[in-house]
C-alpha cells in the first residue's frame, strides 16, 4: 500500500509515477500530459499540468484559480485593499485643485481631472470644410455647439476638409476659431448687417450684444459652451470681457458691480450719460437728450437733486440692465461644460478663463491664427515647388516650433 506522504511528495515535485502493482502508467500519462480540462463545480480546478492519480483524485501542483463565491481566489495577497486605496486616492486628488495655491496649477489639475473621467469615452467629432464659404463654416460651428446633452470633456477629434493637417494642431485651430468668432463676429446675417457680433465694445470692456434675436436663438448659451469647451481642451479663452459683466456672471449682485463709462458700447448713449458726470451746468439741449434717453428706459429726467443718482442708473441699465438675460444664458452654457465649479470655488482662476486683452496680445495661438497654411486646392505652375505632403510636413514642424519653442521668446518680448 502506498504511503500517503509519498503520494503528496509525488504530487508536488513532479509527474506521477507508476503504481506499486507494476502496471504501466503510460495510458494515464498520456491522459494528463497537457493541461487538464476537467472542471470542478463548473470551473477549472488546475492551473498547471494535472497530477491526477489513478484513483481519480486531483492533486493541484500550484495555487488554484478556482472562483469562490463568484470572485477569483488569488494565490497572493488580495487586491481588494489596493482597489480601496486607489478609490480613496482618486477622491482625494479630485479635491486637490481646491487646495493648490497657484491658480493656474489648480485650473490645470481641474481640467485634467475632467478629461480623465471621459478619456475612454466616445470621441466628440467635428468636421469643418475649408472649401465652403465663411457663412457656411460659421453655421457648422454654431450647429456643433448648439447640440444638447453633450459631455464636452469627451475626447475631441477634428477634421479639416481641404487641409492635410491632422492631430492636436487641428483641434486647437477649431477651438481658436470658435472663440475668435465671439469677439470678431460670425459671418451670418441675423439682422441688418453681414456680421453678427455677440460681444460689443472696447477691449477689456466687452459686453454682450443687446440684440434680442441672439437670446431667442440661444447663441449666448452656445457661447458659454464654446468658452468652457476651449478651456477644458487647452484652447484659448475669451479675453476682454468687462469686469462688471464677469461680476454678474459669477452670480454676484448687480448692485455691487463696478461699472465704468467705457463699458457702455453704444457711443451715442455713452455721450448722453457722460453729460451727467461732474458738476458742470447742463444746457437745455443736453437736458432734452438726457430726458429722451431716460424716458426710453423708464427713468425720470434730470434735476439738481438726482443728477448723480441718474448717472449711475443710466449707466447701470446701459451695461447690465439690458444684458442680464444674455449673461444668464452665457452662464448656463458654462455650466453645461462643467467648468462652473472651478469658477465658484476658485475666484482667483477666473482671470485665466476671462483674461485681459493685454495678457493675450501676443501668444503662440495668435501667430498661428494669422498664418495662411497650404491647402489641397492650391496650384502652382512652378516645377521646383515642393509637393503638398512636404509642405504640410514643414507646416507641422513650424506649428510645433511656434507652440513650444517660441514660448520663451514671446515671454521676453
Amino acid at each position: 500500500m502506498e504511503n500517503s506522504s509519498e503520494w503528496t511528495n509525488d504530487a508536488v515535485t513532479g509527474p506521477p509515477h507508476s503504481s506499486e502493482s507494476g502496471e504501466d502508467a503510460t495510458s494515464e500519462q498520456q491522459e494528463v500530459a497537457g493541461p487538464s480540462n476537467i472542471r470542478v463545480g463548473g470551473e477549472d480546478a488546475v492551473a498547471g499540468p494535472s497530477n491526477r492519480r489513478v484513483g481519480g483524485e486531483d492533486a493541484v501542483a500550484r495555487p488554484s484559480n478556482r472562483r469562490v463565491g463568484g470572485e477569483d481566489a488569488l494565490a497572493g495577497p488580495s487586491n481588494r485593499r489596493g482597489d480601496e486605496d486607489a478609490v480613496a486616492r482618486t477622491s482625494l486628488e479630485r479635491e486637490d485643485w481646491k487646495k493648490i495655491t497657484e491658480p493656474k496649477m489648480a485650473a490645470d489639475v481641474y481640467r485634467k481631472q475632467l478629461l480623465s473621467t471621459e478619456e475612454q469615452g466616445q470621441p466628440l467629432r467635428f468636421m469643418l470644410d475649408l472649401r465652403d464659404d465663411l457663412e457656411e463654416q460659421d453655421r457648422d460651428i454654431i450647429s456643433f455647439y448648439k447640440r444638447p446633452n453633450i459631455n464636452w470633456a469627451r475626447p475631441f477629434s477634428c477634421i479639416l476638409r481641404g487641409d492635410a493637417a491632422t492631430g492636436e494642431g487641428v483641434n486647437r485651430h477649431i477651438l481658436s476659431t470658435a472663440v475668435l468668432k465671439l469677439t470678431n463676429g460670425f459671418m451670418i446675417n441675423l439682422g441688418n448687417t453681414g456680421t453678427t457680433l455677440l460681444f460689443e465694445g472696447e477691449p477689456y470692456h466687452l459686453v454682450p450684444s443687446t440684440s434680442q434675436i441672439l437670446v431667442e436663438s440661444d447663441l449666448f448659451l452656445m457661447a458659454g459652451r464654446m468658452v468652457g469647451h476651449s478651456f477644458i481642451h487647452g484652447g484659448p479663452c475669451l479675453p476682454g470681457i468687462s469686469p462688471a459683466v464677469i461680476h454678474v456672471l459669477l452670480g454676484r449682485p448687480t448692485e455691487t458691480a463696478t461699472i465704468q463709462l467705457q463699458d457702455c458700447p453704444d457711443l451715442d448713449h455713452r455721450e448722453t450719460i457722460q453729460l451727467l458726470e461732474g458738476d458742470a451746468e447742463i444746457s437745455d439741449q443736453d437736458k432734452k437728450a438726457i430726458l429722451d434717453l431716460a424716458l426710453s428706459w423708464d427713468l425720470p429726467g434730470v434735476t439738481n437733486d438726482n443728477r448723480h443718482w441718474l448717472f449711475n442708473r443710466l449707466l447701470h441699465h446701459a451695461v447690465l440692465g439690458r444684458t442680464i438675460h444674455q449673461i444668464k444664458q452665457f452662464r448656463r452654457g458654462l455650466k453645461d461644460t462643467n467648468v462652473w465649479s472651478l469658477l465658484q470655488e476658485r475666484p482667483d482662476a477666473v482671470p485665466l478663463m476671462f483674461p485681459r486683452h493685454s495678457d493675450v496680445a501676443c501668444c503662440a495661438q495668435t501667430i498661428l491664427d494669422n498664418i495662411v497654411w497650404p491647402a489641397e486646392e492650391e496650384e502652382d505652375d512652378d516645377e521646383d515647388t515642393y509637393p503638398l505632403h512636404i509642405k504640410c510636413r514643414i507646416a507641422e514642424y513650424l506649428r510645433r516650433f511656434i507652440e513650444i519653442g517660441m514660448i520663451d521668446i514671446l515671454s521676453l518680448s
